[in-house]
């Protein structure tokens, strides 16, 4: 194996992310421990078009405190899709509360407005929704639907920076939605995440919820009204995140530039389909993801195999979560069910070479002519 390893993600980290991250760490103490993070946080909101960001130290973290200013308990329901990552609905269990994982579209991989309508009950509290590897909700039909029965919409956004929706960036258009700059991300922190708020009743609440209940205009020190949430980011790791904004657009641009680059190898190809970008839209292609054809004998693991011997990370599509033991199984979800099954992500980091997409495209067309 005498070909460099091609990885599946990784970030981009130029000499802007490690001079601030340290003048971070020389300078960002006393009274400069917040400046990158509201530097961040502007920068943010500014490039969403929203009125609130929270900056955190994890998307999970930012979903956990949504739902706990939503007032999601035991004896509630949130409705998610079944093809996401379990740090979507983990949050839920969290507050006692049950997620009801529905079925996807076929086309997008995102959750189907039609199964979210049959699935509203007077135990729902909440709509999560999933941009997952940075394909598009159909965030009209989802938001129509929400409003007709009073419930709140939750968009995570955790796979979508960079998106666009008619017109507007994921993560702008639901009540709150929730970003993760985990390491493998379009733009990263190392870790952390952020929540957006479009309500100041709700984010108020939020003030005193992310800081262990402790309200902000409140002139009493270390006084806290409730039990509250510690999930802010670090000055470091928005420092870093700072760089990373300053440079959002190439960075989304070279995401498109990567999967055009596959989608001209593999498009043509029978039995193949890759990340959609209906009309009116823009995919950030956070990932690059194939799906095969359910009539072609595909296993995932003897690809994963081939790659491995060409020095090649692939990963896996998402698992239905109800699939896993923590909750109940749901095989109605059958697109869920089928697809897990049927998908690989492709490496698509921001440094990877036209001659190494031709490698990982090289294995693909031989699993494919084999499995014919």
């Amino acid at each position: 194996m005498d070909q460099d390893r091609i990885l599946y993600a990784k970030p981009s980290i130029t000499d802007l992310e490690v001079q601030y991250a340290a003048d971070a760490a020389a300078n960002g103490w006393g009274e400069q421990c917040y400046d990158y993070i509201f530097k961040f946080r502007d920068q943010l909101k500014s490039y969403l078009d929203v009125p609130y960001v929270i900056p955190t130290s994890s998307c999970t973290g930012a979903l956990h405190m949504a739902l706990a200013a939503l007032g999601v308990g035991p004896g509630d329901e949130v409705i998610y899709p079944d093809i996401t990552w379990i740090a979507s609905a983990s949050p839920t269990k969290y507050l006692g509360a049950e997620p009801v994982f529905v079925d996807v579209l076929e086309n997008s991989w995102c959750i189907d407005p039609a199964a979210i309508k049959a699935a509203i009950t007077e135990k729902t509290k909440a709509i999560v929704v999933v941009h997952v590897y940075g394909n598009l909700c159909e965030m009209d039909e989802i938001m129509s639907i929400a409003k007709s029965h009073g419930l709140p919409v939750i968009e995570d956004a955790a796979e979508g920076l960079g998106s666009v929706y008619k017109g507007k960036k994921a993560g702008s258009i639901g009540d709150m939605a929730a970003f993760s700059f985990h390491g493998t991300k379009t733009i990263t922190t190392g870790e952390g995440g952020a929540l957006i708020v479009q309500s100041p009743e709700l984010y108020e609440k939020l003030q005193t919820l992310e800081s262990h209940g402790r309200h902000p205009k409140s002139d009493k020190q270390f006084w806290c009204d409730e039990v509250g949430y510690k999930y802010k980011m670090s000055n470091i790791q928005a420092a870093i995140g700072a760089a990373q904004m300053e440079r959002i657009d190439e960075l989304v641009e070279r995401k498109r530039e990567i999967f055009a680059e596959y989608h001209e190898i593999l498009a043509n190809l029978p039995g193949l389909q890759l990340n959609p970008e209906p009309e009116n839209t823009v995919n950030s292609y956070w990932m690059t993801t194939v799906v095969f054809d359910e009539a072609l004998p595909f296993v995932r693991e003897d690809l994963q195999e081939e790659m491995a011997k060409a020095n090649i990370d692939a990963r896996v599509f998402f698992y239905p979560v109800s699939l896993m033991p923590p909750f109940q199984s749901k095989p109605e979800n059958t697109k869920s069910y089928s697809l897990y099954n049927r998908g690989i992500n492709l490496p698509c980091y921001h440094d990877i070479t036209s001659a190494q997409i031709n490698r990982v495209c090289d294995v693909l067309k031989r699993y494919l002519d084999k499995i014919r």
